[in-house]
């Protein structure tokens, strides 16, 4: 796919099409990755993004117990003092 190159401004910029932009997710920001003679834009992604729902969702659920023990049996915490 072939874009022009626009003046925006006192720099230069690109137009992508709303498909594209649906396409793969780009809301605000694109990371910029220059690599041996290209240029990649890849969507800004939020990896823990809805986590806190997921978090207060296992809570209400009885599924936010601890899995070991924070404390061991053997444990000495006099060496911390």
């Amino acid at each position: 796919m072939q874009v022009s190159v626009i003046d925006i401004g006192n720099s230069k910029g690109i137009r992508l099409t709303k498909s594209l932009l649906e396409k793969y997710e780009i809301k605000d920001k694109v990371e910029l990755i220059l690599e041996k003679g290209r240029i990649i834009l890849k969507p800004v992604t939020k990896p823990r993004q809805g986590w806190e729902k997921s978090f207060q969702q296992m809570h209400e659920n009885g599924d936010d117990k601890l899995l070991i023990d924070d404390i061991f049996n053997d444990e000495n915490l006099d060496e911390w003092k």
